[in-house]
């Protein structure tokens, strides 16, 4: 992975490589970004650039043996820690037991995943990915050997979020005093769950969203697709490369989505009862991934109605069939429920990801959305 790969970030893409080049290497360094920014591209990146025997002032060269073998991540130096489930092939696993799955997701996708997608690429099914106290193990014993041919030794510890309590304590150590020329990346979404010990000893590196620009001439280039498709899908996808991508990949589920909200909004509105409990039961048919997608392009909606109430039409992005129906619709969406709307929205997300009862939230979300309705009555 280069430096010229990543999409957007170009200020911090020159501040990395100016600390380099300036002698200040930071021996354990956060990644701070949120998802589909780019932050785990950004990591590679920037390991390959330290290691290649052929830099540049901008990049690094992409052909010499150490580039190489950074393209296949199969780098003897570069070491990567990432969440994972307990499974029939492993009982107690670490991350070198799914490093060949790593390895594949991070080629194909070009190291821009979300969490999720992880997951179901090594069939964790519902269960919550985790880095565990047995990783601290592997951790401290791969940075206590030798480097092989590299001048840094890279630990990239992907959503660090995720590392539970022991892990944490037990990396404490090596994280403030690791061998020379080692260098400790670690990546996430939020900081919440990190230990304030980890933070202390790390130093943090912002990674914006990604700009409406780049992302949208990315998605020109990569997908062919024209300028106004292109505008519509980086606009909703608000810097996030996974939710461009999967905007792209799911046109048809788009349309299905479409015409599910409109029947949910109209039945509501109709108060039809009998209607609502038929579509709970369809939608709740449907895989957990495909609802909590629905429920976010069900939040677009709402914000984007709601947009329209207030006038700001140049802020809205939507396709003409979603447009035709939000230019009635727009008007039920005002200041006095709009953060109803968005909370009951968001509370069904956020029990579907928990693995709640589907056919319950949806009716229970529809049901509350009648009521929403008929307060403006």
């Amino acid at each position: 992975m280069r430096f010229a790969e990543i999409i957007g970030l170009i200020c911090v893409k020159e501040r990395l490589i100016h600390s380099f080049l300036a002698g200040r290497v930071s021996h354990a360094q956060l990644f701070l970004g949120p998802e589909g920014c780019g932050s785990l591209a950004l990591a590679i990146a920037y390991s390959q650039y330290i290691n290649c025997r052929n830099r540049s002032e901008t990049d690094s060269c992409g052909v010499c043996p150490s580039c190489a073998k950074y393209k296949n991540l199969v780098h003897p130096d570069l070491h990567f820690v990432f969440p994972i489930v307990n499974s029939k092939r492993f009982s107690e696993p670490v991350s070198d037991n799914y490093i060949a799955e790593w390895r594949k997701i991070n080629i194909e996708r070009k190291s821009y995943f979300s969490l999720n997608e992880w997951l179901d690429t090594i069939e964790a099914e519902n269960k919550q990915g985790t880095i565990s106290n047995k990783e601290s193990s592997e951790i401290t014993r791969k940075l206590n050997l030798k480097t092989y041919e590299a001048d840094y030794k890279t630990m990239i510890i992907w959503m660090a979020d995720k590392m539970n309590e022991s892990c944490s304590n037990k990396i404490l150590k090596i994280l403030e005093e690791p061998p020379p020329f080692t260098l400790f990346i670690l990546i996430s979404e939020n900081t919440d769950s990190i230990l304030a010990t980890i933070l202390s000893r790390t130093q943090l590196v912002k990674i914006p969203k990604i700009d409406s620009r780049s992302l949208m001439d990315y998605v020109v280039k990569e997908y062919s697709l024209t300028a106004d498709e292109s505008l519509i899908i980086s606009k909703n996808a608000n810097g996030n490369l996974v939710a461009a991508r999967t905007a792209i990949n799911i046109s048809d589920e788009m349309i299905l989505f479409f015409e599910s909200f409109t029947t949910l909004m109209r039945k509501s509105y109709q108060r039809d009862l009998q209607a609502l409990i038929e579509w709970s039961k369809n939608v709740a048919t449907w895989g957990r991934e495909k609802q909590k997608l629905f429920l976010e392009y069900s939040l677009l909606m709402i914000r984007n109605n709601f947009v329209l109430n207030q006038k700001l039409n140049e802020l809205v992005h939507m396709n003409k069939t979603e447009t035709d129906f939000s230019l009635k619709f727009s008007a039920f969406i005002q200041p006095d429920n709009i953060e109803e709307f968005s909370i009951l929205f968001s509370e069904s997300h956020y029990h579907i990801e928990r693995n709640g009862n589907a056919k319950i939230i949806f009716l229970d979300t529809a049901v509350k959305i009648a009521m929403l309705f008929a307060k403006k009555r």
